[in-house]
């Protein structure tokens, strides 16, 4: 066998395991599987191929073989498949009989604690008194929109009995697991593991990252959260009350003109004038909360985007948000896990590699340099010249002025604030897995969250109390909570780039092409560094950010009226094909399909949407 035939054959062998895993990881999620030992034995087989320390060893003997590789073309091809994949095994590589041991046990403990939280049923008080049972997705919601503070308090409390659940009924003991997996690899704790695993640095290089953040934004957090208890009294700084009482409003006033029957149209029309190209993938979309249906939006691909030799293979991409369209609110966060998730999967589908390693979103993969491909998109929406072109309620009625501005003013004192919800969470992992097993108590883990809380947040309890969120509990997602963070950071560095050369972002046919040359087509064959430099010429700077969140509501303001002004200047054009397969669907039902046109996929899901939901 000659070196690229190992590399073709690699290709193929991870590719079968991988769609297995995929599969079942999709129907598991979705809730429309009760098969519970299949998708265990799927991930254990992808782990244990990924994970095998033999197959280093194997790849840089292919790799000195490649070297004699005549052909030149041929020759760099190989060189640079393997080279990927040879990265991809040193991230998973488990090199200790007892470590591999534990990660099949972690799997199957992990599978038991998603089993059993799926059947865990959540429930609040309306203001009628009634029981009310609900998903994760629209607890949240009721707290930020709900006008009935007792009701807004209730569903408070759910998360906080989530929390209570969590710690009784597994999660401590997974803990346990990961920092002895960790030790076993030679790491203090699982999450120095994971963010080495995940983003090629210490723990003591991300907190000087993280830690700058903090202190560059705690004056105006401390300020903000001052603000609002002289404006609204104490008693708005209340977990149930928070978020409801600087944002709660505006979601009311904005909330007709971004129904969420209309964002599948919304995204097809933004993205395809931003040319954004999905390189002939398969995406299918589940968009719509259900009970049993995982609570957070993701984006998988069954099959990553890649080159077999010459032959394209085009990705199989599914991403999901989970929208209640008939609940305030829903629009605009359904429409917002649109973008993103649709962000993320325009990334997948357009790395144009030549091994399947370079597209997906595991290790190697940075989470940081991924997310900042979705949350680019999602950025866009808050922008005034989007708004004004895609906000429009059921009789095409644009946004007002007005509307806009009270976002802005409801918003920009709390962007500190928001930014900051995402950068408690690592400081609560990094000391949640430097306890001792004596010290993991479910009394002693929710006083060290309220203390996180406390102390980044500037409240005695968050409206998300951390041990509610859905990505603690994941091997996949724990530990990695600060890639939002670093990815917003890159996010407006890019945006203040785009600016400078273009002066404005929505609907910029420009900006896919760029995104997919300089972010997307290399994949993980880059660093998230190498990525942001390749387009804007500097390296990964946090100032941007930070800058964003000390702007002064004026000043925020001022911007979204330049942007105004530079819609109204601007030719409308009509937006490109996206150049994919589409199907929408509410688990294992169809509910459109872009077989015909994209029209006819925007107009099906309308009408499903319309016929099932009093919005």
């Amino acid at each position: 066998m000659t070196a690229t035939d190992y590399l073709n054959q690699l290709n193929h062998d991870y590719l079968k395991v991988h769609r297995v895993k995929e599969d079942f990881f999709w129907d598991t999620y979705m809730g429309i599987s009760d098969d519970n030992e299949g998708p265990t034995q799927a991930q254990t087989n992808w782990t244990n191929f990924l994970s095998d320390p033999k197959r280093i060893e194997a790849i840089k003997a292919q790799l000195f073989a490649a070297e004699s590789i005549k052909e030149e073309n041929e020759k760099l091809s190989t060189i640079k498949g393997l080279t990927g994949w040879l990265a991809m095994f040193e991230a998973h590589a488990i090199s200790s009989p007892k470590a591999q041991l534990l990660k099949n046990h972690l799997i199957q403990e992990e599978a038991k604690l998603f089993e059993k939280k799926q059947q865990h049923v959540m429930t609040y008080q309306d203001e009628n008194g009634h029981s009310i049972e609900a998903s994760l997705v629209s607890i949240r919601s009721v707290i930020q929109t709900n006008d009935i503070e007792a009701t807004r308090k209730s569903a408070h409390q759910a998360l906080l009995d989530l929390e209570q659940w969590v710690l009784n009924n597994g999660f401590i003991e997974l803990i346990k697991l990961r920092n002895e997996f960790a030790n076993a690899l030679g790491f203090d704790n699982f999450f120095d593991y994971s963010v080495r695993k995940g983003e090629q640095m210490s723990s003591n290089e991300l907190f000087s990252i993280l830690d700058d953040f903090e202190q560059r934004t705690r004056e105006r957090n401390q300020r903000s959260m001052s603000d609002l208890a002289k404006e609204k009294g104490q008693s708005a700084l209340l977990g149930h009350n928070i978020s409801y009482a600087y944002a709660g409003d505006v979601m009311r006033e904005l909330d007709p003109y971004v129904p969420f029957s209309q964002s599948l149209r919304r995204w097809v029309e933004s993205f395809g004038r931003l040319n954004i190209d999905y390189s002939g993938a398969e995406l299918t979309l589940d968009l719509l909360d259900r009970k049993g249906k995982y609570p957070n939006g993701f984006c998988h691909a069954p099959i990553p985007a890649f080159y077999d030799q010459t032959k394209w293979i085009a990705g199989k991409v599914n991403f999901t948000s989970n929208a209640k369209p008939d609940q305030i609110g829903s629009g605009f966060s359904g429409i917002n896990t649109l973008f993103h998730e649709g962000g993320h999967a325009a990334h997948f589908a357009n790395v144009k590699m030549n091994a399947p390693c370079f597209s997906q979103e595991f290790a190697p993969t940075s989470m940081a340099y991924a997310e900042t491909q979705s949350m680019f998109c999602d950025s866009l929406l808050n922008d005034a010249d989007w708004l004004k072109n895609y906000a429009k309620d059921t009789q095409g009625r644009v946004i007002p002025d007005d509307v806009i501005k009270a976002m802005v003013a409801s918003s920009q004192p709390f962007k500190a604030y928001e930014e900051r919800n995402i950068v408690v969470v690592p400081y609560f992992e990094r000391a949640l897995y430097q306890l001792s097993d004596e010290e993991l108590t479910p009394k002693h883990v929710t006083e060290l969250a309220r203390q996180c809380e406390k102390r980044i947040l500037g409240v005695a309890c968050s409206p998300r109390p951390l041990i509610s969120i859905p990505h603690l509990l994941s091997d996949e997602s724990a530990c990695s909570y600060h890639g939002y963070l670093l990815a917003h950071m890159a996010v407006y560095q890019t945006r203040a780039y785009f600016l400078s050369q273009f002066g404005y972002l929505s609907d910029n046919p420009k900006i896919g092409p760029l995104l997919a040359k300089h972010y997307w087509n290399c994949g993980n064959s880059q660093t998230h560094n190498d990525t942001i430099t390749a387009l804007t010429g500097e390296g990964f700077n946090a100032k941007y950010l930070a800058d964003e969140c000390n702007l002064s509501v004026e000043q925020a303001w001022h911007n979204q009226q330049q942007k105004i002004t530079s819609f109204t200047q601007r030719e409308l054009l009509e937006p490109e094909p996206l150049n994919a397969y589409i199907r929408v669907v509410d688990g294992a039902t169809e509910l459109a399909s872009n077989q015909e046109s994209d029209l006819q996929l925007c107009e099906q899901f309308e009408r499903y949407i319309s016929e099932h939901y009093a919005c």
